[in-house]
This record gives structure tokens, sequence and C-alpha cells, in this order.
């Protein structure tokens, strides 16, 4: 499958070298997909708090978190829960001439 054109270069390369070593069904890509965009907000989010900080002050004079803490913080928890259910944890095959299953492939 094509790398999606709209990921950053980074979320490119992982998608690319996920799908390179891995034998992945239609189904493990849409959660790859999933993962590396989920990763590119995460960034996007964190480079914006690196730049902002994590709060600001709202109108009434009070700090409040920027909305930026809760797209990273969720963009996180869905790169985990993606990745856990892509289960690319797992040993190198006995065969170096075919590329790994994963477990959830596996028969």
């Amino acid at each position: 499958m094509a790398v999606p054109r709209h990921l950053s270069p980074a979320a490119k390369r992982f998608f690319q070298a996920v799908s390179e070593v891995f034998e992945l069904e239609n189904h493990h890509f849409l959660l790859l997909t999933l993962a590396a965009e989920a990763w590119d907000r995460c960034n996007g989010a964190r480079r914006v708090l690196d730049a902002q900080g994590t709060t600001y002050i709202d109108r009434h004079g009070q700090p409040r978190p920027r909305p930026e803490v809760a797209i990273e913080r969720d963009s996180r928890i869905a790169i985990a829960r993606l990745l856990r259910e892509l289960d690319l944890d797992i040993a190198p095959p006995a065969d170096p001439k075919r590329p790994p299953s994963l477990h959830s492939n596996a028969g």
C-alpha cells in the first residue's frame, strides 16, 4: 500500500518502515495510517506548546490549559492504543526472506 501523502516526512518514514518489515492486511494499513496521523497531530500540538507554553490567561485573568495540552494527551493515548492493536512487538521471522506476520494474522 502507498504511503499516505498527507503525513509528515517522519510519519511517512515510519509508515514505510513498518510496511516493509511486516506482512500487513488491509485493516492493519488503516490502523497504521491512524497511528501515523495521531503521531503528526501529537507533534503539531507539542510544537505549539513548546512555543507558547502549556497555559494561557483567559478573559477573566485566570490561567487555563491550552487546548493543545488535551490534543497532545489524546494523540499519545491514540498512538499507544493503535500500536498495541497492530501488535508489532514480535520476534523476528525464522525465515529471513519472509516478513513476520502479526500475531493477529498467525493461524
